[in-house]
């Protein structure tokens, strides 16, 4: 530390509660501190990577976390307990809010001189933004705190996590972006000279395998990028593991070129398609087969699959030279990028799992989700992904699009509505019953309006007839189709769930209530799930009343021990829960306005019947004659009030309908609208327990795009960021406003366990949800809309539709054929951070289940197709 940081500690140390606390630490013989009065500080970024192993010790975590944490004065890196990692796991513990720190110890590492840190062993953590951060102008013009005597230390103020035996930082939900320094972007090359008078060819190369002299150089041009694969693993000896494919040619051939460890974090932003590399030190292996490869027919020329070209970091040390576009020359002979766009118009001709590419105008983006990886060895690992429909002008339907993170994180976290996006070798889903889709594969890239600079695909002809499409349309236009965020699931279930037991790869899992519980409790955050279960309704509400909380920011923060905050399941009979309720501004979703329309309009309708019913023996010249009196007109402007009012006084009943700041559970009066079974109340006595986690909440819903929030909506519907930046301080968007949903308790076979499942129908066909529904007509029953999904007919405003949607009360009114009826459920089930789990019914229960000798029997059914393939 030097003179002015030891001023600067001399001065400060008076009201820095972090300074005050390392002094407290190092003059103490117990180096373990409990205080219950500690002030807040701000968690200004959170980091993970792979647990160190400790023999002897059982292994609490796969990963560790590194928290930097400040209080205004100070920034200090802190390592978070391992018991404290539900915390993260929920994102209950999260960048850009306060926490108070009650207890914490100073760990010094005994195989290192000059090394130690902070250990975080409990905390409080408080809920809504950071009050300290809104204090803050510069958060990183303030100095790092230090032990006196660890000045020296690298590990406490850069980049690196602080156990040593880690080099690195993984992202914080996934595996496949890069994070943190270490990682070399692209960067203005400079004009060199190259000799190419002795170089080997790619054909050569297979020819020759094994050959254990040195090979001569190489010059290919990358012709397809993989994402990033990380392989660490406990007790693996390896700083950097991790691993890119690229599919390189020149003018013989393709062959796989795979990036190895340390090389990565300095190649492989650097490395993209089109670039021209000069490789030298470079070695052979016979290619893993058992690893999936991007569809190349279209580039028509000879793939060598029986060796791949491996890049090492030592042993040798291969030397990688980017070759400048300005200095490739056309006698070289290398291929130029081809691509194999195709147009929406095309997309159902294409058979199941073939390759193309696309490029569209973005209406929808959906939250990012995770979803774990199965079938892996190592530590437990996320895939991240988004829901996204684009437009290409070819036909009235989108692309479905479900887009897995491409280690491109820039542009990932970026889509949005409006956009122009363009995906590379995505996999063609056709899906029985639901428009087809594509799927990410693991040579997939993504990119979006400002990446497309340079891209070779931009001289493609069918990426020009796009954009002269695109001239023709008008903003205004398009973005009243635009929506962001809420549940999405995709391609919808039929109507009868079927079971196979020679092919269960491609169906949802039936689970025993008991292991749906379970589920529930081990969700993390923005983690989805897909279950099935089997039982009866037994009852059905429509809660649509919402009571007043206390507004947003007044809550208060809890003691966060190793046992307490974590997103366990309520074991209660009761079904009140809590929300968040301010009177601000309100946003009311397409949903919602069709329903307003549609229930003032059927109000009309009765009226103008019962007028006509009371008229029916006036002649007509009577009644023609009887609106032309004062006193008809007067009848008819009070009518026109009493509409005003009763329109107005509905509009403020929505306006009371999940106006949710913060995501929280819906309060209801269960009693207003409802259905039970007539069996329910016995069995009630009977349940062991019932898992009320179904409400609706903000992050359930879909909101509109506008250009004015995009930063906000980006940040709403991406994932929890690493580091807080001061763009997360700025207003939150105001709730959206949604006429209400059905909640439906449904009783496991057994009778043991009953859960309660969220059910809020598609009502209008603009809604993203209603994108590839099957739409067949039915009777508005409670059966038919669980079965269907939707209110039939849907409206649809750009058509001006004139049908109307029925009441809640008339399909309520049709419950009873649910009694002792038996279902299957489908269920969504995703962790929306802290304590919110939402638990959907998607598409409702199927029935018609066919059982021989109690086994249920499946019909063939097509198996969806997974994104990322098989990687080693």
């Amino acid at each position: 530390m030097d003179d002015n940081s030891s001023l600067m500690a001399t001065g400060l140390s008076q009201v820095s509660f972090l300074q005050r606390t390392l002094e407290r630490l190092s003059s103490t013989h117990i180096l373990t501190l409990k205080t219950e009065e500690a002030p807040p500080v701000a968690v200004i970024a959170l980091q993970r990577y792979l647990s160190e192993q400790t023999e002897g010790l059982p292994q609490l975590d796969s990963y560790s976390f590194d928290a930097i944490v400040t209080d205004g004065v100070w920034r200090a890196k802190c390592f978070v307990h391992p018991h404290l990692n539900h915390l993260v796991h929920a994102n209950t513990l999260r960048t850009g809010t306060d926490i108070s720190i009650t207890q914490c110890s100073f760990v010094y590492n005994e195989r290192r001189l000059g090394h130690g840190y902070i250990c975080i062993e409990n905390l409080r953590c408080g809920a809504g933004r950071s009050a300290v951060l809104s204090r803050i102008n510069d958060v990183t013009s303030l100095p790092v705190l230090v032990k006196r005597g660890m000045e020296r230390s690298v590990v406490l103020q850069s980049d690196v996590p602080l156990q040593l035996g880690r080099r690195h930082y993984l992202s914080l939900w996934n595996n496949d972006d890069p994070e943190g320094d270490i990682w070399i972007a692209g960067s203005p090359l400079s004009d060199i000279v190259l000799d190419v008078s002795r170089i080997a060819l790619l054909c050569s190369l297979e020819s020759s395998f094994p050959f254990s002299g040195k090979h001569l150089p190489l010059l290919v041009k990358i012709i397809h990028k993989s994402r990033l694969r990380y392989y660490g693993k406990f007790g693996l000896k390896i700083d950097y593991p991790y691993q890119a494919y690229f599919e390189v040619a020149d003018q013989t051939g393709i062959m796989s070129l795979v990036l190895w460890n340390e090389l990565c974090p300095e190649f492989y932003q650097r490395l993209t398609v089109g670039t021209v590399l000069y490789l030298q030190n470079y070695t052979l292996k016979q290619s893993y087969s058992n690893r999936s490869r991007p569809q190349m027919d279209h580039h028509r020329m000879k793939t060598f699959k029986s060796v791949e070209i491996c890049l090492n970091p030592r042993n040798p040390a291969s030397v990688i030279t980017v070759v400048p576009p300005k200095s490739v020359l056309p006698q070289w002979g290398l291929p130029e990028v081809s691509y194999q766009f195709i147009t929406r118009s095309e997309l159902e001709k294409l058979p199941n799992n073939s390759a193309c590419d696309v490029i569209g105008l973005v209406t929808f983006v959906g939250r990012v989700e995770r979803v774990r990886s199965k079938g892996n060895k190592g530590p437990e690992k996320y895939w991240t992904y988004r829901w996204v429909h684009a437009l290409d002008g070819t036909s009235h339907h989108p692309f479905i699009l479900e887009i897995f993170s491409s280690s491109q994180p820039e542009i990932f976290n970026r889509i949005c509505s409006m956009t122009y996006l363009v995906c590379t070798q995505m996999r063609v889903c056709q899906v029985e019953g639901s428009l087809p889709y594509l799927t990410s594969s693991c040579e997939t890239e993504t990119f979006i309006t400002g990446y497309h600079k340079g891209q070779p695909y931009v001289s493609d002809p069918r990426v020009k007839s796009f954009i002269q499409w695109t001239k023709t349309l008008k903003d205004n236009i398009i973005l009243q189709k635009t929506a962001v965020g809420g549940h999405y699931c995709y391609p919808h279930p039929p109507q009868t769930f079927t079971q196979s037991v020679a092919d269960s790869s491609g169906q949802v899992p039936l689970v025993a209530a008991a292991d749906l519980k379970r589920e529930l409790e081990t969700l993390q955050y923005r983690e989805h799930k897909k279950l099935a279960i089997q039982g009866q309704i037994t009852t059905v509400r429509y809660l649509r009343v919402l009571e007043t909380i206390e507004p947003l920011g007044t809550e208060e923060v809890s003691d966060v021990a190793t046992d307490v905050c974590e997103s366990a399941v309520p074991d209660t009979h009761s079904h009140s829960s809590t929300a968040e309720w301010t009177p601000a501004e309100r946003v009311t979703s397409p949903c919602a306005e069709n329903i307003l329309a549609s229930r003032r309009k059927r109000r009309i309708q009765l009226r103008k019947a019962t007028q006509s019913s009371n008229h029916g023996s006036m002649p007509a010249k009577r009644r023609a004659g009887h609106a032309n009196t004062e006193e008809g007109r007067e009848q008819e402007e009070k009518e026109e009030e009493e509409d005003s009012d009763s329109a107005s006084e509905e509009a403020q009943n929505v306006e009371q309908i999940l106006q949710l700041q913060n995501p929280s559970q819906v309060c209801f009066q269960p009693d207003i609208l409802s259905w039970e079974s007539s069996s329910w109340p016995q069995q009630r006595l009977e349940v062991s327990e019932h898992l009320c986690q179904g409400g609706l909440y903000q992050d359930s819903l879909s909101r509109r795009f506008t250009f004015d929030e995009k930063n906000i909506l980006l940040q709403w519907s991406n994932l929890q960021p690493v580091r807080w930046s001061p763009e997360q301080t700025a207003d939150p968007l105001p709730p959206v406003v949604c006429p209400g949903f059905y909640q439906v308790t449904i009783l496991g076979i057994n009778k043991q366990i009953a859960v309660d499942a969220a059910f809020f129908p598609v009502v209008s066909s603009d809604e993203p949800r209603a994108v590839g529904l099957p739409l067949d007509p039915h009777g508005n029953t409670m059966l038919s809309c669980l079965l269907s999904g939707f209110l039939c007919p849907l409206s649809d405003t750009a058509n001006h539709s004139d049908m109307t949607l029925p009441e809640p009360e008339e399909i309520l009114a049709t419950a009873s054929e649910l009694q002792d009826t038996h279902v299957v459920c489908i269920l969504d089930l995703c962790h929306l951070g802290g304590d919110k789990v939402e638990v959907l019914i998607n598409k409702g229960p199927r029935a018609g289940l066919r059982e021989h000798h109690g086994v249920a029997v499946e019909r063939h059914r097509q198996t969806r197709v997974r994104p990322h393939g098989k990687t080693h």
